[in-house]
């Protein structure tokens, strides 16, 4: 798969012939640069942007031949993502943004046990200016999974949050990964946290460098930050 941006002397080659297979169920670390080209992937495979080049397949369904109405109803059956900024609305409750995704999803979870899954049923009244940075990652998680995804798309999850905070952030994505079995793909530069996935893709320069199966995956709380 490839993806440019631009063309003639102007093109911008930010997939440069990528190859990979996620297996379902796994706890997967994307970990490149910045620029690397590892969210124009995440967004390709997550159906929010199309390849130049190539195909993408999730299961049996080939998504670079989808229309962009089938690419919504992927999105919206299979799909979870969590960003580096939490993308709340401001104006409602916890449990009111995960409501977002459960009033249209086809078997949600109730929005309260979206939010015991990430410890914050007792938060559900709050709004995100009454949250820390970790509690409103926490709810853009809970809405994310209260749709029940096949697959978690993470894009530098824990990019803006200090150290404990984003321990405790992966450590609800690793929950989320054993306990509801969603294939989890993390994408970020900090190191440290492919210590805790199954397999680790390294990323350059638009490109694979090495994917790594993990014999001795470790807790987020004995990750060093």
């Amino acid at each position: 798969m490839t993806k440019v941006y631009g063309e003639g002397q102007a093109a911008v080659h930010a997939l440069r012939g990528v190859d990979l297979v996620i297996p379902a169920g796994e706890m997967v670390v994307l970990l490149g640069p910045s620029g690397s080209g590892k969210s124009t992937l995440l967004n390709i495979i997550g159906g929010l942007d199309r390849a130049s080049a190539g195909t993408v397949h999730f299961q049996d369904q080939d998504l670079s031949a989808m229309s962009d109405a089938q690419l919504t109803r992927y999105r919206r059956d299979h799909v979870g993502f969590v960003f580096q900024f939490y993308n709340l609305m401001p104006s409602l409750t916890a449990r009111e943004n995960v409501e977002l995704v459960t009033e249209i999803a086809r078997d949600p979870m109730d929005p309260d046990d979206a939010l015991g899954l990430v410890g914050l049923r007792e938060r559900a009244d709050h709004f995100p200016s009454q949250l820390s940075g970790g509690e409103q990652q926490r709810v853009a998680i809970a809405r994310a999974v209260a749709k029940r995804p096949t697959v978690l798309f993470c894009d530098e999850p824990t990019g803006a949050l200090d150290s404990t905070t984003g321990r405790a952030v992966l450590q609800v994505l690793k929950d989320i990964n054993e306990q509801l079995g969603a294939t989890v793909l993390i994408v970020t530069h900090a190191a440290a946290t492919a210590a805790m996935a199954d397999r680790v893709i390294r990323f350059a320069d638009g490109a694979i460098r090495e994917v790594v199966r993990n014999t001795d995956k470790r807790d987020p709380e004995d990750i060093e930050w």
